[in-house]
């Protein structure tokens, strides 16, 4: 029984070694970057991508409170829904929206002023 134990704790530890030497690569590679150029990515930008991305750019815009806004993606159209305190918190919640690569639309159809 030692014996599986041991090889459990070998296997975990050479689990945690490989990710953080994944992630200390991933580390390296970006101070190599030297910011001058965008990083370039054939990955394509995915609706799950777009969703988080615009609810963290509306978490960080002043004015507007990002947990009154629903936010969906479906084929890089941007659907925002919910109400917010202002017309003004609207039009940015919108522009934060629209400034996330790989938003083709934002359909704001559904997110109103208390105004």
């Amino acid at each position: 029984m030692k014996r599986n134990n041991a090889s459990l704790v070998s296997l975990s530890l050479a689990t945690v070694f490989a990710l953080g030497s994944a992630s200390f690569a991933t580390a390296q590679a970006a101070a190599a970057h030297d910011g001058n150029e965008p990083t370039k990515s054939d990955q394509p930008v995915t609706d799950t991508w777009i969703t988080t991305k615009v609810k963290t750019e509306l978490a960080t815009t002043d004015g507007v409170k990002s947990m009154e806004v629903d936010v969906k993606t479906i084929d890089g159209v941007v659907t925002l829904t919910g109400v917010l305190a202002t017309d003004t918190a609207v039009k940015k919640a919108v522009a934060a929206a629209e400034s996330v690569k790989g938003v083709k639309r934002v359909d704001a159809s559904g997110l109103k002023s208390k105004e």
